[in-house]
């Protein structure tokens, strides 16, 4: 009871509150961001596996999750103000990350799959309602070749409206890599290694994309976001002083661009970072935090680009949880 009132509290002043009510935050007094919609889901039973990711889909206001156990449907799918619609479970064994890709003609759903049976090590397509269409590397052959080409639990997934595709692959597998693929799906350019130095990952778990071509890590057990220019490739920078307590587990862009939220996992916090415009990154700059309820484990997040309502994904508390912006 103690966690989750302190959980409400945080929530309702917009602060860090400690256990012992002694810490006053330095955002104290700052206006709140976001507040919890508790009537997001309708009905939260829908969820009956860990919830391990969330995206949605802005132009036909549907929510994706995925969520895995025994003889639980994979992907469950919402309607925006939160009632449940349909599930989908053909060929998905261990959803990772989920994106959906809107463009003048389509919409898809990507998954990222890191199951060891015959659908895992893949990075897959479907239409709205599950068809499946597409699928990328050796299904239930982990690997790091690129002709074929292999993953090894890929993490996350975004996809260009032209169709070019940044995966992070992988969720602790043999590859620390980034990789930005064509429409065809051939490699473009290819970053990273195990390894803690510049444009090196440790399990980079999450990748966005901004509009001024800069593409965005989560670089989860370095600690860091690392950035790279989406055309060449080529590193920008590094931010690591937000994560001193825990690494970044997502990144995603709030609907303007300004912010940046990031869920951190083991310390059971939504970050909210500025969001550099142009030019040079700069070091990073925490501007709010949402401390959640302990245990919650918020894992990746996805935001609605028309309304700002940030939704997320939370293995341990096995939700999907919906915030809303405030201004």
């Amino acid at each position: 009871m103690a966690g989750a009132l302190l959980a409400v509290l945080a929530l309702l002043w917009g602060s860090e509150v400690s256990k012992a009510f002694d810490y006053v935050s330095p955002w104290k007094g700052q206006q709140q961001m976001y507040k919890l919609d508790i009537s997001w889901p309708k009905i939260p039973e829908y969820f009956t596996g860990q919830t391990f990711c969330v995206a949605v889909d802005s132009l036909h206001g549907l929510v994706y999750v995925g969520q895995r156990g025994d003889n639980v449907p994979k992907v469950l799918v919402f309607s925006e103000e939160g009632y449940f619609l349909y599930s989908w479970n053909d060929t998905v064994e261990m959803p990772h990350g989920i994106f959906v890709l809107n463009t003048a003609t389509d919409t898809s759903v990507w998954i990222t799959d890191v199951g060891t049976g015959k659908y895992g090590h893949t990075v897959k397509q479907y239409s709205p309602s599950g068809k499946l269409m597409q699928i990328l590397g050796t299904p239930g052959n982990a690997g790091s070749s690129l002709i074929p080409l292999q993953f090894d639990q890929p993490a996350d997934i975004f996809v260009e409206e032209s169709g070019d595709i940044y995966v992070v692959d992988g969720d602790g597998g043999m590859n620390n890599r980034l990789l930005k693929l064509s429409n065809d799906y051939r490699e473009i350019w290819m970053a990273g290694a195990n390894g803690t130095g510049i444009g090196q990952f440790k399990i980079p778990h999450s990748v966005t994309v901004d509009p001024v071509g800069r593409v965005w890590v989560a670089d989860r057990d370095n600690k860091r976001i690392q950035v790279f220019d989406k055309v060449t490739g080529e590193w920008l920078g590094s931010w690591s002083s937000c994560f001193a307590e825990d690494g970044p587990y997502s990144v995603r862009f709030t609907a303007d661009y300004k912010y940046l939220i990031v869920a951190q996992l083991n310390i059971n916090r939504l970050a909210v970072l500025a969001a550099p415009v142009v030019g040079s990154i700069g070091d990073c700059v925490m501007i709010q935090t949402i401390q959640l309820a302990d245990e919650t484990k918020p894992h990746l997040v996805d935001v609605d680009m028309k309304s700002g309502a940030v939704y997320v994904a939370e293995i341990g508390a096995q939700q999907v949880q919906r915030y809303i912006p405030l201004s």
